[in-house]
C-alpha cells in the first residue's frame, strides 16, 4: 500500500515548509503530525497489534499477578464500567427503559433496527437508505462514488470528486446505527440485531486498516466511532455475538482511534466542535479504558481541551462562537456527555476552569431554551450538519427539547423543563432511571423574562411569553461567525417569527456542504434570510465551501425590553459587491400581545434595486392579497410600504436536515430607488386583529405615520427622526410613538415611546426638560397619565 514517489525523509520536510511563519505552538503540533502521518503512510503503526504488542500497550502493574489476556481485559472493562459509565446500565436496562417511555418508542427503535439488519439505515436525509447487509464502508450510497484505498493525508477533505458527499460516508462509518442495533436487542433478546453488530464491527476492522482509506480523514469522525464501539460493548455485553476474541480485537482498534485521535487533534484545522469532540472521544477511552498505559493520557488531554474551549466557544451569554444553532446543540450535548461522565469517576483532580464550565454550560442551556419556538422547534440558524452525539431519540432535527430536558436534569433548572416539557428518552440514556425520576420530581417553573438580549453572540429574542399560541421573533446581529466563518451565514439583521405560536417566517437551513457550489451559497447567502438585498447581493460575499471572501460588519445599536413592548435597532455594512457599500439599519417594535413593527433604512449611493425577503415555513400558504396591498394566509397578514414597490410570489428551497430540500413559499417586496432608502413592515395576526386586520399610510409633514385598524383598536404609529412631528392627537419628537385609541372613543388609551423627550397631548408637554428618554409607556386612567420611562414611574392629569 506504499505509494509513495519521494525519498522517506523529503514528504516531511515538505510539509514542514508549508507552515512556516506561524507560531511556535502550532508549527510544534503540525510538524509532529506530519511526521506521524508520514510514518503511518509508509506503513508504520497502521497494523492491529498482536496479542504480544497489545500487551504492552496495557499498564500490566493493574494487573498484578494476573495474565494479561481476553477474559482478564473484559473482567477490568466492564467492573470500571460498572461504576464508571453512564448510570442507564444499571439493573435491567430494558425494563427501566420500558417504564422511562411510551411503548411507541420501543417500537421504532426494534423497528429501526429491522431494517438495519435488512441493509437499509438512516443516514441524515436519507431514510432507509440501501447499504446492503455486507456493507462496503467506503461506498457513498447516494452517489454510487467508492472512494479510493488512499492513505488518510491524501484526500482533500472539500473534494468530492472521488468520494462522493463525505458526509454521508462519514454519517454511516460513525456506527452510530449499532446505538440502535443495541437497544433493540436488550428489548427484544433478538440475537439477530447482535448478530450484524458483530458482522459490522468486524468487516470494519478488515476494510479500514488504521490510517488507510476516507473513514481516518476526520479525527472527529475517528472519535465518534470510538464512543459508538464504547456504547455498543456495554449493550451486547451479554450476547453471544460479542466474543471474547471480538472484543480484544475491538479494544486493540480502540487503542488505534485514541492514538490517531491526540496525534491529529483540530487545534489548529477546526478549533471548533471537531475539537471538542474529539476531546470527548479521548475523554471517553481514558476514562473507560483505564488499563491501558494511554488511558490517563488521553483523559487529561480530552479535558484540558473540553476545560479549556468551553469559554472560548461559548460566550458569556451563552451564544455558541460559530452563530450556528446546529453547532450550538453539538456543544451543549458534548459537555452534557463530560460532565455527567466526570461525575462518576472516582478519581477526579480539583481544576478551577470547572466554575466557568458550568457557568458556559448552563447560559448556552438558557440560550437555547430562548431559541426554542413556541411550536417547540429550533430555528435552523448557520449551517446544520444533521449529526448528533449519539442518536438517543427520533425527534425531529430541529426538535432540540431533548438536549434541554438533559441540561435540566444536570443543573436542576426548572425553566429548561418548563420548555423541554416530557422529553425524557435522552435523559434515560445519561442518567438512568434515577435521572428520569429526578426530573419527574423537578419544579417546571415558567421562566421570568419573555425575551431576552444576546449581545455578545449578537441575537436577540421578543415574545409575548411561554405558551404555545405566542407570538415570537427573533433578530440576528451577530458576525458571519468566529474565525473563518464557515459555519455562519450571510443573515445579518435576518428575523425569524411565530404568529400565534405558528412558525412562520424561517431562516431555510443548510441542505448540503458539497452537492454544489451553487448549492451551498444559494442557502448562505443573504437572498435566503429574511432581510434586505441589494441589486440581489449578499451582505457578505462567499469565497470557499467554509469560508468567505469578504465579511459584513455588524453593529448593535440598542435593545429594550419593558413588559409592554420590545425594541430593537442595529445595523450592517457590507454589500461589498456595491461599489460605494452600502448600510443598512433596521428596527424593531415588537407590541406584546399584539404584533410587529419593522424600520429598515439603506444608506448607499446611486440607483439600486432592493428586495425584502420573506421565506415562509413549509405548509404556510403564504399568498398576496387579490390588490397586492399585503401577503399571509388567514392566520396572519404582512404589509411593506416604501416607494413604488411591488410584491412578487415566488417559491424557494427550505431545508430542515442534511440532504433534503423542500419548496416553500417566497415573497418579496421589490423596489427601486436613488440614495437613502427606507422601508416598513408590519407583521400581524388575523387571530388578534380580525380577518379585516389592516394598514393603511397617511401623509404627515417631518416623518412617517400609520394607522393599524387591529381588532377592537385604531391605532397609529409614527415614525420620525428627532424633529417635531405634529399630529392630530400628539406631537412628538420620540423616534417612535404608537398609540392605541378603542374604536369609538376620541382619545388613546395607551402609548408606546422610544427615544426622545418631549411628547405633547392636549397642549401639554409630558416629559420636563431637554432629558433623552430611551423608551416610556404611558396609560390613560380617567383623568390621569400613568408614565413609565426608564425605570421611573410617574403620574400626571390628563
Amino acid at each position: 500500500m506504499n505509494m509513495m514517489s519521494t525519498s522517506p525523509i523529503s514528504k516531511p520536510i515538505k510539509v514542514l515548509r508549508k507552515i512556516r511563519g506561524r507560531s511556535v505552538g502550532e508549527l510544534i503540533s503540525r510538524g509532529g503530525q506530519a511526521v506521524s502521518a508520514y510514518s503511518d503512510q509508509i506503513g508504520l503503526g497502521t497494523k492491529l497489534p498482536t496479542d504480544d504488542e497489545f500487551k504492552k500497550l496495557v499498564d500490566a502493574a493493574q494487573f498484578g499477578r494476573s495474565p494479561i489476556i481476553g477474559e482478564s481485559l473484559w473482567q477490568k472493562f466492564y467492573k470500571n464500567a460498572d461504576d464508571q459509565f453512564f448510570r442507564s446500565f444499571v439493573g435491567d436496562t430494558a425494563a427501566n427503559f420500558r417504564s422511562a417511555v411510551e411503548e411507541s418508542v420501543c417500537a421504532k427503535f426494534v423497528a429501526k433496527a429491522e431494517l438495519i439488519a435488512e441493509g437499509r439505515i438512516d443516514l441524515l436525509a436519507y431514510k432507509d437508505l440501501f447499504v446492503g447487509t455486507e456493507v462496503d464502508w467506503h461506498l457513498e450510497p447516494v452517489s454510487g462514488h467508492r472512494s479510493p484505498p488512499l492513505h488518510w493525508r491524501q484526500f482533500d477533505e472539500l473534494d468530492s470528486t472521488d468520494t462522493g458527499d463525505k458526509k454521508i460516508v462519514w454519517e454511516l462509518n460513525r456506527h452510530q446505527h449499532l446505538f440502535t442495533l443495541g437497544v433493540a436487542y436488550l428489548l427484544t433478546n433478538n440475537k439477530k440485531y447482535a448478530q450484524v453488530f458483530a458482522e459490522h464491527v468486524e468487516s470494519w476492522i478488515e476494510q479500514n486498516p488504521c490510517g488507510y482509506g476516507v473513514n481516518w480523514v476526520s479525527s472527529l469522525e475517528v472519535s465518534f466511532r470510538a464512543m459508538s464501539w464504547v456504547w455498543a460493548m456495554q449493550f451486547f455485553r451479554h450476547s453471544d455475538a460479542l466474543t471474547v476474541d471480538l472484543f480484544k480485537k475491538m479494544l486493540k482498534v480502540l487503542h488505534q482511534h485514541g492514538r490517531h485521535i491526540e496525534r491529529y487533534l483540530s487545534k489548529y484545522y477546526s478549533p471548533n466542535t471537531h475539537l471538542t469532540g474529539e476531546a470527548l472521544g479521548l475523554y471517553y477511552l481514558g476514562t473507560q479504558m483505564p488499563f491501558m498505559s494511554r488511558a490517563r493520557h488521553w483523559r487529561k488531554l480530552g479535558e484540558d481541551i473540553l476545560l479549556s474551549e468551553a469559554t472560548r466557544q461559548i460566550y458569556v451569554d451563552g451564544i455558541y462562537f460559530e452563530q450556528s444553532t446546529w453547532y450550538h446543540r453539538y456543544t451543549v450535548d458534548f459537555y452534557s456527555h463530560y460532565l455527567t461522565l466526570r461525575s462518576l469517576q472516582k478519581k477526579q483532580e480539583y481544576d478551577k476552569r470547572l466554575a466557568e464550565v458550568d457557568e458556559r454550560f448552563a447560559a448556552a442551556l438558557e440560550a437555547m431554551m430562548y431559541f426554542t419556538r413556541p411550536d417547540g422547534t429550533m430555528p435552523m440558524i448557520g449551517d446544520d450538519d444533521g449529526g448528533r452525539a449519539l442518536p438517543l431519540t427520533f425527534d425531529k432535527p430541529n426538535d432540540h427539547r431533548g438536549s434541554l430536558a438533559i441540561g435540566s436534569a444536570v443543573t436542576g433548572n426548572g425553566n429548561l423543563k418548563y420548555v423541554a416539557g416530557e422529553k425524557v428518552n435522552e435523559i434515560f440514556w445519561l442518567l438512568g432511571n434515577a435521572g428520569v425520576d429526578y426530573y419527574r420530581g423537578l419544579d417546571a417553573l415558567e421562566p421570568t423574562a419573555p425575551s431576552r438580549a444576546f449581545r455578545d453572540g449578537g441575537y436577540m429574542v421578543m415574545r409575548d411569553g411561554w405558551d404555545a399560541t405566542d407570538n415570537f421573533l427573533l433578530v440576528d446581529c451577530g458576525e458571519v461567525g468566529a474565525m473563518s466563518g464557515a459555519h455562519g451565514h450571510a443573515d445579518a439583521l435576518a428575523i425569524e417569527a411565530a404568529v400565534l405560536g405558528k412558525t412562520t417566517l424561517i431562516d431555510p437551513g443548510t441542505f448540503s456542504y458539497h452537492e454544489s457550489r451553487e448549492m451551498r451559497d444559494l442557502f448562505r447567502e443573504t437572498a435566503a434570510h429574511n432581510t434586505i438585498t441589494i441589486d440581489d447581493l449578499s451582505s457578505s460575499q462567499p469565497g470557499g465551501v467554509f469560508s468567505w471572501r469578504e465579511c459584513s460588519e455588524v453593529s448593535w445599536h440598542k435593545d429594550i425590553s419593558e413588559p409592554r413592548f420590545d425594541y430593537f435597532s442595529g445595523s450592517v455594512t457590507g454589500f461589498s459587491a456595491i461599489e460605494t457599500g452600502a448600510t443598512h439599519k433596521r428596527e424593531i417594535l415588537f407590541l406584546r400581545g399584539d404584533y410587529v413593527i419593522v424600520r429598515d433604512e439603506v444608506e448607499t449611493r446611486g440607483n439600486h434595486a432592493y428586495e425584502l425577503n420573506f421565506h415562509y415555513n413549509v405548509g404556510v400558504s403564504a399568498a398576496t392579497s387579490p390588490e397586492s396591498t399585503f401577503v399571509g394566509d388567514n392566520d396572519h397578514r404582512l404589509f411593506v410600504f416604501a416607494d413604488g414597490g411591488r410584491w412578487q410570489q415566488n417559491e424557494s428551497w427550505v431545508s430542515t436536515e442534511y440532504g433534503r430540500k423542500t419548496n416553500a413559499p417566497l415573497l418579496r417586496y421589490t423596489t427601486a430607488g436613488h440614495g437613502k432608502q427606507e422601508f416598513f413592515t408590519f407583521i400581524l395576526s388575523t387571530g388578534r386583529g380580525g380577518p379585516k386586520v389592516s394598514v393603511e399610510e397617511i401623509e404627515i409633514p417631518n416623518g412617517r405615520a400609520f394607522i393599524i385598524d387591529h381588532g377592537e383598536y385604531h391605532d397609529i404609529f409614527v415614525a420620525g427622526d428627532g424633529e417635531l412631528v405634529k399630529t392630530e392627537l400628539f406631537d412628538t419628537n420620540f423616534k417612535f410613538s404608537w398609540a392605541r385609541i378603542p374604536k369609538g372613543d376620541a382619545k388613546p388609551e395607551e402609548y408606546v415611546l422610544i427615544s426622545g423627550n418631549s411628547f405633547v397631548i392636549d397642549g401639554e408637554d409630558t416629559f420636563e426638560g431637554d432629558e433623552d428618554h430611551a423608551s416610556a409607556t404611558i396609560r390613560r386612567l380617567g383623568r390621569e397619565l400613568y408614565i413609565s420611562s426608564d425605570g421611573v414611574r410617574g403620574i400626571v392629569s390628563a
